[in-house]
């Protein structure tokens, strides 16, 4: 017979104690001593880590002696018997005339039916575009500092380990008993149950850091890594190894570094450290392009200041919509800079708000890149959570995290995987959704940033849901960059008609207007989904004006923290709180729903007014320009065309 627990018995069902239970020392848990155990559950948790990690590999790679701090010694040998080559197709490349290279955007636009179907294209310049390269001044290159991080190349399989019992470290060593509360305990639980090492998945982000470098000393750095790594008995054994930082690599070479890479990662044998520069905003460090008001920038250079195709003025450009959905300071406006070597990773992802990327590579050796097409985004995520089943208890962790699998591995999958080759001054187009990853064959300087064509306005809104579902901070106002376009495209119509001259500039937003139009369709769909969540919420009772000099316009929900540009919710009761119409019941614990205020910035029939004028209703468009522009240009013909 079953034996009730002492413990068990000297509670009721209750909670009440037992009056006959015989009386027991009342047992006491001290703050110093509670304080005690997490620490040295948080030292078993990183011991762990490590334990897991590290599957008894000879170190092969020693960075510093007692001599020299940025030094490096090599023991680890590449393997081209055990070559893990992935068999896959290739992205298209594309080489632009004179005249199509003016127009980047129009470019863009003329090859994405193509293009996109691979997630990333090349597009290699025509032989006269050729900018100076300011990471070469001398000033930069032996004197401008940057940080690297390491990363352990042999171990991104398990990286995602790694950092989730990392954090079950922090999450003990950073709550205190103060704070201890069952949710915590439960959350380390739920966390400790997934220990168990992956085989198939990396988390690519927060690397430990590394040594401070300069680009003369890395580049030193990164020669003396490859030269030994390549070598056998302390001598290259094929000439295509060489080390030539000049040099455009063709095949076989970039097909032994693909294969010996894949082998690190698959079946790794050593330790294998190397050091990367990454996501090196170019205000820090500086740019490869020259740049308006820059010390370095000469004269002879300001073909290329003004360039399309610099990188600092693509996100700005008349055809990219991104500058109507942040501040002119926002970071990213800013081209980041990558400074790599030999097997350097940026593992699996997409950008953020599935924003287009341009990424040029300035000088060095190639970067080989992979792709995984737009259309087969959520896909892949389905993919990542059958391989590494860990990622389905935590939903919102594939926009948090960068995973790395294999492309043979997502290729049995059924998604197709692409490979693109980029060598130096030669752009690589990333299109919105795809996923993708990149590894550098040697040391190599790039640049990239984000914009956004009009043809991104769709995968804007959807994002926008989903960064919303998982309670994700934007990085841009998505309704403000839709209604300033909007703005901005109805003005050009009206200078139009009142001129009778059809500007280029009014062109390009023209192409995007009209009932088909990107712009127009992607604000039909804004309005008709704000429509109905006010009509379920908001009482015009309760409704108030919201204009720039609320407080709301320069916060976010406080419950999924999106953009609060078009419509937010307060209570008198707490006046620094707001959140989005739809969170609205859970802003406070007022009973009365009245005392709730809703902050709408126009009405809906506004909204639909604006349409309308995209749409091509003159007579919208002059209440829009009359109402919200400037005032009205005295055109006969305009005041005739109304009518």
């Amino acid at each position: 017979m079953h034996t009730q627990p002492q413990a068990s018995r000297d509670v009721d069902r209750n909670g009440c104690s037992d009056p006959k239970a015989p009386a027991r020392p009342e047992l006491r848990l001290t703050q110093e001593t509670l304080e005690a155990l997490m620490e040295e559950t948080a030292t078993r948790a990183a011991t762990a880590a490590g334990h897991l990690l590290r599957v008894s590999l000879p170190k092969g790679v020693f960075r510093g002696c007692a001599s020299c701090h940025d030094c490096v010694k090599v023991t680890a040998r590449w393997q081209p018997k055990n070559s893990c080559l992935p068999v896959l197709d290739d992205a298209p490349v594309f080489h632009p005339t004179e005249e199509e290279f003016k127009d980047p955007m129009k470019f863009i636009s003329k090859i994405r039916l193509r293009a996109e179907n691979y997630g990333i294209c090349r597009i290699v310049p025509p032989s006269s575009w050729r900018p100076p390269c300011l990471l070469e001044d001398t000033q930069t290159w032996t004197n401008s500092t940057f940080n690297t991080h390491i990363q352990q190349i042999d171990g991104l399989k398990n990286l995602y380990v790694k950092r989730k019992l990392s954090r079950i470290a922090n999450n003990l060593e950073d709550k205190r008993p103060k704070h201890f509360s069952r949710s915590m305990d439960v959350e380390s639980a739920d966390e400790s149950a997934d220990l168990k090492p992956s085989n198939c998945i990396a988390v690519g982000s927060d690397f430990e850091p590394g040594p401070e470098h300069t680009l003369q000393s890395f580049k030193k750095y990164a020669d003396d890594f490859k030269a030994q790594y390549f070598c056998k008995n302390d001598k290259v054994t094929d000439s295509d190894v060489n080390i030539n930082g000049g040099r455009i690599y063709q095949g076989p070479l970039i097909a032994r570094l693909e294969g010996e890479y894949w082998r690190i990662i698959e079946n790794p044998t050593e330790e294998i450290e190397v050091l990367y520069g990454t996501n090196l905003e170019s205000r820090t460090l500086g740019s490869g392009f020259p740049m308006k008001g820059s010390r370095e920038t000469k004269v002879e250079h300001s073909e290329y200041v003004e360039s399309d195709w610099n990188l600092h003025n693509v996100p700005k450009l008349s055809s990219s919509l991104l500058p109507f959905g942040c501040d002119s300071t926002s970071a990213i406006l800013v081209p980041q800079l990558f400074i790599g070597m030999c097997f350097t990773s940026q593992c699996w992802r997409n950008e953020d708000h599935h924003l287009y990327s341009l990424c040029y590579m300035h000088l060095g050796e190639p970067k080989v890149w992979y792709s995984i097409p737009g259309r087969y985004c959520f896909k892949f995520v389905e993919a990542a959570k059958k391989l590494c089943p860990e990622l389905s208890k935590y939903p919102s962790s594939i926009h948090e995290l960068v995973c790395q699998l294999s492309p043979s591995m997502l290729k049995s999958e059924g998604i197709p995987v692409y490979r693109c080759v980029q060598n130096p001054q030669e752009f690589i187009l990333i299109f919105p959704g795809a996923y993708h990853t990149e590894f550098d064959c040697g040391f190599n300087c790039s640049e990239s940033v984000c914009f956004a064509p009009s043809d991104w306005l769709a995968h804007g809104l959807n994002m926008v849901e989903q960064y919303n579902d998982f309670c994700r901070k934007s990085l841009i106002s998505y309704d403000r960059l839709l209604i300033g376009a909007a703005i901005e495209a109805v003005t050009a119509q009206w200078e139009t008609v009142a001129s009778r001259i059809d500007f280029s500039g009014n062109q390009l937003w023209k192409s995007v207007c009209g009932k088909d139009g990107h712009l127009t369709k992607s604000l039909k769909s804004r309005v008709q989904l704000e429509r109905i969540r006010r009509a379920h919420i908001c009482h015009p009772s309760q409704s108030r004006v919201l204009d720039e000099a609320d407080t709301a316009t320069k916060t976010e929900c406080s419950i999924c923290l999106c953009d609060l540009y078009l419509s937010a919710a307060c209570c008198s009761c707490s006046p620094n709180r707001y959140t989005c119409i739809r969170h609205a019941k859970q802003l406070c614990s007022c009973t009365s729903w009245t005392d709730k205020i809703f902050l709408l910035r126009y009405e809906i029939a506004e909204l639909d007014s604006l349409v309308e004028a995209l749409e091509g209703n003159l007579r919208e468009t002059h209440i829009w320009v009359k109402k919200k522009i400037r005032p009205v240009p005295d055109s006969c013909s305009v005041k005739n065309s109304l009518h």
